[in-house]
């Protein structure tokens, strides 16, 4: 297990280049070939096949509490991709959505597990660090040309899309910086603080208005839950919720070139449509670009990938059944997070609200912005993650 969490948590940076094997056209250039996104699609799925069989031969241990409402959350969304407009391709998609509740059920079995905590701190950050470094680069030098174009001088590296990126991020250096203040380890520290501050640096390159918000969110999270005075936390919170305000008003469309701004709101209009048209269960998975030049309004955008918020995108997509099982499973999340962070040891708590900090960005960020490495690769193991850091019972030596 330990190195099936390694391998998985190393190809995270690479899961948007699925977003390739779709029949629509995407406004971002994927950097992974076609034979490479096959080659791990068929790994992934090979320790999904693994970690499936460890759960089903080791039965007892701890709980899953968000079993039900995922699996709730796949029915829909595989109901939605059969009666959709393209199941071949929404089938496929919600598979590879599937996988993340094998991920997300192995974290919080296995996690207490000998070696399994090293080999994902050590994967996690070396991967996200490498990821968030190359993305830098590439725009240094400008390279490759046809994406260093077409995201207007953004990071983006090998998520495609500048937003993708983002998203990623706003889990990542929580998460990392949490690593680095509670790692035993000197060289996990050092990389911990590594990948925090390579982090922040790419996700401002990003100059994505959403991540922004959502990295402001996520800290404002990070505060209000540390342990301190009650009026200082909620300053701290204010002011950070400030800062991205700040931020995104003095760059507001700094490399946005035209701006996306009124775009969007023709595409939440289209939206709409889509939802009052398809209200039970959504046109399926992906499907909402073959729909949009039907509804769209008049000033809008000839073509869109998706609605441009989570949540519409969801609804519009997988209906009000899909959007249901969604929100359940942030509930029932929220209330398990309630009843184990106090009773949970020091540092299992700081990595737990770390966790839960990047998933309350990915939240915010998702009001504008729609990225799929948050379907596939962030939303359900990160969920997994917050929950079985929660029941961490760190070894008392760093080598045991």
């Amino acid at each position: 297990m330990p190195a099936a969490f390694a391998g998985v948590y190393a190809c995270v940076p690479l899961f948007p280049s699925f977003i390739s094997l779709t029949s629509v056209a995407f406004p971002g250039v994927s950097l992974v070939p076609a034979p490479v996104v096959f080659a791990m699609l068929a790994f992934v799925c090979v320790l999904a096949i693994y970690a499936g069989t460890m759960l089903a031969v080791y039965r007892t241990g701890e709980p899953q509490p968000l079993l039900l409402p995922m699996l709730a959350w796949f029915c829909a969304s595989m109901f939605s991709a059969l009666v959709g407009l393209d199941p071949k391709a929404g089938v496929l998609f919600v598979s590879i959505f599937g996988l993340g509740i094998v991920w997300h059920c192995s974290l919080v079995k296995f996690w207490n597990d000998r070696f399994v905590t090293d080999a994902i701190f050590w994967s996690y950050l070396l991967s996200g660090t490498l990821a968030a470094a190359a993305a830098l680069l590439m725009v240094a030098t400008r390279t490759p040309a046809a994406l260093y174009a077409i995201a207007h001088g953004r990071a983006v590296g090998t998520f495609v899309l500048p937003g993708e990126l983002a998203a990623y991020l706003v889990v990542f250096i929580p998460i990392a910086f949490a690593l680095a203040r509670i790692a035993r380890q000197r060289a996990l520290r050092g990389l911990a603080w590594a990948g925090t501050i390579v982090g922040v640096v790419t996700l401002a390159a990003t100059v994505s208005r959403a991540g922004w918000m959502g990295f402001a969110a996520a800290c404002a999270f990070g505060l209000a839950t540390s342990r301190g005075m009650r009026r200082s936390k909620a300053f701290a919170a204010g002011a950070a919720i400030v800062a991205g305000l700040i931020a995104v008003a003095l760059f507001f469309n700094a490399r946005h070139d035209p701006s996306e701004d009124y775009t969007r709101i023709a595409i939440w209009q289209a939206a709409i449509q889509v939802i009052d048209r398809f209200p039970l269960t959504g046109v399926g998975p992906f499907d909402f670009s073959r729909i949009y030049p039907f509804v769209r309004v008049p000033d809008g955008d000839v073509s869109a990938f998706h609605a441009h918020s989570l949540y519409l995108t969801f609804f519009a997509e997988l209906g009000i059944l899909g959007l249901s099982a969604f929100l359940w499973n942030l509930w029932t999340l929220a209330k398990a997070l309630r009843e184990r962070i106090p009773n949970a040891a020091p540092a299992g708590r700081t990595l737990a609200l770390a966790a839960a900090a990047g998933l309350v960005g990915v939240a915010v960020q998702g009001l504008i912005d729609t990225m799929s490495v948050v379907i596939f690769g962030l939303w359900m193991p990160t969920m997994g993650f917050a929950l079985a850091a929660s029941r961490w019972r760190e070894p008392a030596d760093p080598q045991e």
